[in-house]
């Protein structure tokens, strides 16, 4: 990987790797990945919406590269776009490797956010 690349975003979670998260190989399940990208879009659609939100799909996600324990997730998150009751966030996960000095993209994906009332129902969202 290019040393030129770099997280796009807004860094706005970052979390170890343990033990407790990993297959018998010592790779971190895929769907613990996914949790981390999906909390740092709640927080960053909820900031921006200033209420509940929660997750209504996630697409075009891919893993490029494996999590190993050890290393130190970090979650960048770009809104994309707002829509009346809707956020749409490019979400990447970065691997800092544990045993070497080195950022790695280990998957992005796009989530959808809705914000949400208080009895649960789809609400707009300002546009400031």
């Amino acid at each position: 990987m290019p040393d030129t690349i770099k997280p796009t975003g807004e860094l706005t979670l970052r979390t170890l790797a343990m033990p407790a998260d990993a297959n018998p190989a010592g790779d971190i399940f895929g769907g613990w990945v996914m949790s981390q990208m999906d909390l740092a879009s709640g927080i960053r659609a909820a900031e921006r919406a200033r209420c509940r939100v929660v997750t209504a799909a996630v697409k075009e996600m891919a893993f490029e590269l494996p999590v190993k324990i050890g290393d130190t997730m970090s979650i960048y998150t770009e809104i994309t776009r707002v829509g009346r009751t809707s956020i749409t966030l490019t979400v990447e996960a970065w691997a800092q490797r544990s045993r070497y000095d080195a950022l790695e993209k280990v998957t992005a994906g796009t989530f959808i956010m809705v914000a949400m009332d208080e009895h649960g129902k789809p609400t707009p969202i300002s546009k400031a």
